[in-house]
């Protein structure tokens, strides 16, 4: 007699942010460098980021928007058996940023890692933690995004230094049983890809193994323009045909928060309308991993995504890295 193992799914129970209190607005940047907030609000739609203060870590942002997600899930920090953080900017080498979290809130069992995918990188902590919960292996998973891109940002470089900021979101999900439905709560389906060509087109400069610095970030920024528009939506329709579901179903596209033109065109490219996309790039500006789970806090703390919408998350990041994740709330 065989015995068949319930089906679980990774179901949304909250989510939070942390934006550093320092505000750094167009105005103020083109006192460095030569810009103005007309050049940069026509490019990329970026108004302010927020830019960690001194001492102020990754881990902290990650602990503080952790606090805030625990919260609105309504479980403690004990619950937790499972972290996975997604960040290019550590605290240190190591130990990894997600322990250092662990630490902070007090858990002492379970497991804490760092997961790099640039910008791609919290959506491919949530499918890895998705991938754990379902296995049945863990039972609530802490997902971060969690940058201080303020700290490898070449400040004399105008092209890069008006993009980033720093912050962090986090998510909590919780193994529950499924019977496989599409409309039932929780993770439908993620979908990861990467092409390690593409280095050059956005880079920092330094590692430990390579050069035995921090280094700055470097981009080409025209080149990773057209590739984030051009090539990065196949993973938008691979969770299309896994579902059977369509850009009409959606209720909100939450894309990585970099360019508000490639947020655009993506969308228009998809058919998703304008209307379902959530955008936040002009309050943070290009945060990386932070990016999409800032945009869902705000999008959830201001009541427009609700229990049983249907979410898509995108982004791509250097390497590069890109990714959705297609979520029943």
């Amino acid at each position: 007699m065989t015995t068949s193992i319930p089906q679980q799914r990774s179901v949304v129970l909250g989510v939070g942010a942390y934006l550093p209190a320092k505000t750094l607005t167009n105005e103020e940047l083109a006192k460095l460098v030569d810009t103005s907030d007309e050049w940069i609000v026509q490019r990329t739609g970026i108004k302010e980021r927020h830019i960690a203060a001194d001492g102020e870590t990754t881990s902290m942002l990650g602990e503080k928007a952790a606090r805030a997600a625990l919260a609105n899930a309504g479980v403690s920090a004990g619950d937790i058996d499972l972290i996975v953080v997604g960040t290019s900017t550590p605290d240190w080498t190591f130990p990894s940023t997600a322990t250092q979290i662990q630490a902070a809130l007090g858990i002492t069992h379970g497991v804490a890692f760092d997961l790099q995918a640039v910008c791609s990188g919290f959506v491919f902590a949530l499918a890895t933690a998705e991938k754990f919960l379902r296995s049945g292996s863990h039972k609530r998973a802490l997902v971060i995004g969690a940058e201080t891109f303020s700290r490898i940002i070449d400040w004399s470089d105008r092209t890069t230094c008006v993009l980033f900021g720093d912050g962090a979101g986090a998510m909590i999900l919780e193994a529950q049983p499924s019977q496989g439905g599409r409309e039932e709560r929780g993770v439908l389906t993620t979908h990861l890809r990467s092409d390690g060509r593409h280095r050059a087109k956005l880079y920092v400069d330094g590692g430990p193994s390579a050069t035995q610095t921090v280094g700055h970030l470097r981009m080409e920024g025209k080149e990773v323009f057209r590739f984030a528009v051009g090539q990065v939506t196949d993973v938008v329709k691979d969770a299309f045909a896994a579902t059977g579901l369509t850009a009409n179903d959606l209720d909100w596209f939450v894309p990585h928060q970099a360019n508000r033109r490639i947020i655009d065109m993506s969308a228009q490219k998809l058919g998703i309308a304008p209307e379902k996309i959530i955008a936040t790039v002009h309050l943070h500006g290009n945060t990386s991993a932070a990016s999409v789970p800032l945009a869902l806090a705000a999008a959830a703390a201001d009541g427009r995504i609700k229990q049983g919408d249907l979410v898509m998350l995108e982004a791509v990041g250097g390497g590069f890295t890109w990714g959705s994740a297609l979520i029943r709330w």
